[in-house]
C-alpha cells in the first residue's frame, strides 16, 4: 500500500516529540539514537527501505506521551519507586490519545502506544501478545530497549554494546521477537550501530559533564569556546574542540532559567524531514482501523 506523507505535519509531531526529549535532561539525543537504530534494524532484518523509513517515524515519535509525566518523575535520578513507575508506564496511552487529535496520527499510534508490550503479553499497557503488536512497534520496543542499556546515567555507566546484546538475548522469545533479536546481533558488527550508540546527532558524541557526571547533548552548530549548560546539575561549561568531539570545562557556575529552557533541535528536525519521501511503498499496513484505537482508549480509561 501507499502512504502519502504532509511533511508540514509530520515536522509539528516531530517538533512536539523533541520538545519532550528536550524536557528531559537523562536522554540526550534518545530520539534520534531510536530512530536511526529502527531504521538500521529494519534493513537488516529484511524490510524494504521505505518500511524502514515507515518505521523510524513512529520511533521518532514514541515518546510523546512523557510529556504528561511530571517533571519530578521524569527528572529524577535515581530508581523510580513503584508509584512512580506507574505513572511512568501510563505515557503510551497519554501519546496515543495525543495523537487521536492529530491527521498523521493514525500513521504512528501503534508504536506510540504499544512500543512497552511484549511478545508473552506481559508489557504495558494494555498487556496485548505478539500477534496484536505490529512489525514497526516490535522493532522500536527492542530499539528503545537497546538504547536504554546503552545509554548513560548519572548513577551509571551506560552498557556496552556486546553485553547490551546478550542482556536482550534473554529476553528473545518472551519479550522481543527473535528475529529482531538475530538482526540486531547481526547489525552490531557493523560500524553503523557504533556511530549511533553514544551520539545525540550524525557524527556528534554526547558529552560527559565534569561537574556531576551526567551527560549532554550539544549542538551541530556548537563551536570552539561556545557556552554549553548540562541540564541536570544547570553546569556552564566552555566547549574546547577535541577532535571529533568536545572536552567541556566546568567555569563553576551555573546557568540561568532563561538558559535551560527546553528547545528543539530544528537542524535534526530538518534533516529528518528532508530524507523522508512524499509516499512510501509498504507490504504491510501497520496501522489498525480507527474501531480499534477507539477500543484501546476506552480501555485505558
Amino acid at each position: 500500500m501507499l502512504l502519502s506523507i504532509d511533511k508540514d505535519l509530520l515536522k509539528s509531531l516531530l517538533v512536539m516529540a523533541d520538545i519532550i526529549e528536550a524536557r528531559d535532561p537523562y536522554t540526550g539525543g534518545h530520539v534520534w539514537r531510536v530512530s536511526h537504530i529502527v531504521k538500521n534494524l529494519a534493513l537488516q532484518a529484511g524490510l524494504s527501505k521505505d518500511e524502514a523509513i515507515y518505521a523510524s517515524i513512529g520511533a521518532y515519535i514514541h515518546d510523546l506521551g512523557k510529556v504528561g509525566i511530571p517533571d519530578a518523575i521524569l527528572n529524577k535520578a535515581g530508581k523510580l519507586t513503584d508509584s512512580e513507575f506507574e505513572t511512568i508506564k501510563t505515557h503510551p496511552v497519554i501519546g496515543a490519545n495525543l495523537l487521536n487529535e492529530h491527521p498523521l496520527g493514525e500513521l504512528v499510534y501503534d508504536v506510540v502506544i504499544h512500543h512497552h508490550e511484549r511478545l508473552d503479553g506481559n508489557g504495558y499497557p494494555h498487556r496485548v501478545d505478539g500477534d496484536a503488536l505490529s512489525m514497526n512497534a516490535k522493532i522500536v520496543g527492542l530499539a528503545d530497549a537497546f538504547d536504554a542499556l546503552t545509554s548513560s546515567r548519572p548513577y551509571r555507566k551506560g552498557t556496552k554494546i556486546d553485553d547490551a546484546i546478550a542482556i536482550l538475548t534473554k529476553d528473545s522469545g518472551s519479550h522481543f521477537d527473535p528475529s529482531l533479536v538475530t538482526a540486531l546481533q547481526a547489525l552490531s558488527h557493523t560500524p553503523e550501530l557504533a556511530h549511533i550508540v553514544g551520539h545525540s546527532d550524525e557524527g556528534i558524541p554526547l558529552i560527559d559533564c565534569p561537574a556531576c557526571g551526567a551527560v549532554f547533548s550539544i549542538s551541530r552548530q556548537t563551536r570552539d569556546g561556545d557556552i554549553a549548560h548540562c541540564r541536570v546539575c544547570t553546569g556552564k561549561h566552555i566547549m574546547h574542540k577535541s577532535g571529533s568531539t568536545f572536552t567541556p570545562e566546568f567555569t563553576g557556575t551555573t546557568g540561568t532559567p532563561q538558559d535551560l529552557l527546553p528547545k528543539p533541535d530544528l537542524d535534526i528536525i530538518t534533516d529528518f524531514v528532508l530524507k523522508i519521501p512524499k509516499a512510501l511503498q509498504v507490504e504491510h499496513n501497520n496501522q489498525k482501523k480507527p474501531s480499534f484505537f477507539q477500543k484501546l482508549m476506552v480501555r485505558a480509561k
